[in-house]
């Protein structure tokens, strides 16, 4: 992790199974950064996620739906969304320019957690 710590807010996303939430944000770009093995920190896109292991009280995450989501704001939605394709949501999570005006994907993450992806469409080159 940089000396420098970057201005910002960052998701903590629990996950009931942290070892295994890790190659999930390895394929999305992400990297290991920091923390230690109950609190890891991952880095990519120009941003940070948290993770920590789910357990009881408000860290829970629910098998019937899990109420937690992310979203990566960066302009290379592209490039992530072709790295996880078989995981776009289908079909309402597909890419394309929304009515809300951002250019966006739907990922199912683990745990049902919903990652979205996206730039605004203005900004997108067309």
């Amino acid at each position: 992790m940089s000396d420098t710590p970057s201005i910002g807010a960052f998701a903590i996303v629990p996950s009931n199974d942290l070892p295994g939430a890790i190659p999930f944000w390895e394929r999305l770009g992400f990297a290991r950064t920091g923390g230690s093995h109950e609190y890891i920190i991952m880095t990519g896109w120009g941003c940070e996620v948290h993770l920590i292991q789910a357990g009881s009280g408000p860290w829970r995450v629910p098998a019937d739906h899990n109420p937690f989501g992310v979203f990566i704001r960066t302009p290379d939605v592209d490039a992530i969304a072709a790295r996880v394709d078989d995981l776009v949501i289908r079909p309402g999570g597909v890419l394309r320019h929304r009515e809300w005006g951002l250019y966006e994907v739907g990922i199912a993450g683990p745990d049902g957690l919903l990652v979205r992806i996206g730039w605004p469409s203005a900004l997108m080159e067309r």
